[in-house]
């Protein structure tokens, strides 16, 4: 008589799906399973199809932690950043090394340069070495990474942005709202004088936080009513090269724009130096806010207007909260928006003035 398949379970939350529990999902034996993992060759092709599929459905990833070290909780994080060339995440990462490594965990740090299949192949390494948390950027993953922080076993926090109803949180999350920002800039540009305001923006197709940036611009823009949204943006890196190139080819198409607002404070930088070489006066003639808060952004000529971001407090929310569940306390799926502080300086007139 014939054996009916095993009924399929999928364990998600803090449970971590085991090699039984892809045996028990796909009809076959657990050494079925381990044969595949260590000899795909050995296994007939329908098998080996069946636990593949499987295995992908699950977000499984196989423990490589050796004996009976295996069941034991290790005593490190996995963190991926999307780069660390970029001062905002590494204010982020000192912080969560600090808090981590005073409760004596040590972080295993992870750049997917803002790709989502190297964010994919990062996690699937850090997993299989059964770190005892994870903290990743944002919430654009493959589907295949989603499955992955799903089915872990461990907490997971993403942070440096807010979920929404097409990029869901996989359980924790802690950021800020990046559509909101663009708003904030465009906002203040308005309220401080400006009349027609433009937007620059780059990796544009690397960075989805930029396009969410972009897009509360032009929602700010459509909404005052004064003028259709301009906007120009490119694939490149932020740099001060870059800042100015921008703003040199839309004053060659909108040479009246008085307010122009920037992805980050690099770019702004790029157009202060150019507004200089044109002999535009910042603010009058053209007013400027960026977003970062970078360490040059309160000492150049002029001190940069700009939004700032919570880096260190995303640090510190996303540790705490962390240590907190590996401690053993409950946490439920939590969303922390921590907004951000628009901090006006010389590149804008002050609102009040009007």
């Amino acid at each position: 008589m014939a054996t009916a398949p095993a009924k399929k379970r999928v364990r998600r939350g803090t449970q971590r799906i085991t090699m039984s529990d892809v045996a028990d999902a796909a009809g076959v034996s657990a050494s079925t399973v381990s044969l595949y993992l260590r000899r795909p060759e050995a296994v007939s092709p329908e098998l080996a199809e069946r636990v593949a599929r499987t295995i992908e459905q699950m977000g499984y990833v196989p423990n490589l932690v050796a004996g009976s070290l295996a069941a034991a909780r290790s005593r490190t994080i996995g963190v991926i950043l999307p780069s660390i060339l970029n001062s905002f995440f590494a204010e982020t990462y000192n912080t969560l090394q600090g808090l981590f490594r005073h409760a004596q965990y040590q972080t295993l740090l992870g750049v997917s340069e803002f790709s989502e299949e190297e964010e994919e192949t990062l996690i699937r390494a850090f997993l299989a070495w059964s770190p005892a948390a994870m903290v990743v950027t944002g919430f654009h993953h493959t589907e295949r990474t989603r499955a992955m922080l799903s089915s872990c076993g461990v907490p997971v926090v993403e942070m440096w942005d807010m979920p929404s109803e097409d990029k869901p949180a996989v359980a924790m999350s802690v950021g800020f709202s990046h559509f909101e920002v663009g708003r904030m800039q465009t906002s203040h540009l308005y309220d401080q004088g400006s009349r027609k305001v433009a937007y620059i923006g780059a990796a544009l197709r690397q960075d989805m936080r930029v396009r969410s940036r972009t897009d509360g611009y032009e929602d700010e823009v459509r909404r005052r009513g004064l003028h259709e949204p301009i906007a120009f943006t490119v694939p490149d890196a932020a740099s001060t090269g870059v800042g100015r190139w921008l703003i040199d080819e839309i004053l060659a198409v909108h040479p009246d724009i008085d307010g122009v607002v920037c992805s980050n404070d690099a770019l702004a930088l790029g157009v202060l130096f150019e507004a200089t070489r044109r002999s535009l006066r910042v603010p009058e003639d053209l007013a400027v806010v960026g977003f970062g808060d970078l360490p040059f952004s309160d000492s150049c000529p002029p001190p940069l207007t700009t939004v700032r971001p919570p880096q260190r407090e995303i640090g510190r929310l996303t540790a705490t909260q962390i240590l907190a569940s590996l401690s053993g306390t409950r946490i439920p799926p939590i969303h922390y928006n921590l907004g951000c502080e628009l901090v006006v300086r010389g590149s804008t007139r002050p609102v009040s003035a009007q």
